[in-house]
């Protein structure tokens, strides 16, 4: 998280300077951290300022869910994805939490967001998956 941490200020720099589409929903993305400027919501925040400025669709890496049971009706038909539990529109950490899903099956539990993206990555490299080709420039 250190490197993450490091490389964010940069990240954000690039991030506020994309226009049209991209940079609105950047913009969107970026107006989080008024409500909360923790560590863990900058980390957040460049992740997902990250995957749409690589031409990404958010939807493809992370999924909100209200709560649990939602999550156990919609499992089978994650093949991999990061399961936000909380209100993606709010930054308030002790509402929000992370599950990484693969092939149907939680991995990892209950972990903010930005370790969760890590830890995909790692999880996909140790399992020798392959990476989703609608991410094949975040993952």
């Amino acid at each position: 998280m250190a490197k993450l941490d490091k490389c964010t200020p940069k990240l954000m720099d690039l991030a506020s300077s994309r226009g049209g589409a991209k940079g609105e929903r950047i913009r969107r993305i970026k107006d989080m951290l008024l409500e909360n400027n923790e560590v863990e919501v900058w980390r957040e925040v460049a992740i997902h300022c990250l995957v749409v400025c690589l031409g990404e669709k958010e939807e493809d890496l992370f999924k909100e869910f209200a709560n649990t049971q939602e999550i156990e009706a919609d499992l089978e038909k994650q093949v991999m994805k990061i399961a936000i539990i909380g209100d993606l529109s709010t930054m308030e950490l002790n509402h929000k939490t992370g599950t990484i899903i693969v092939e149907g099956i939680r991995i990892l539990i209950g972990m903010d967001i930005s370790r969760c993206c890590a830890l995909l990555t790692g999880i996909i490299y140790a399992l020798n998956l392959s990476y989703p080709k609608e991410l094949k420039y975040t993952c």
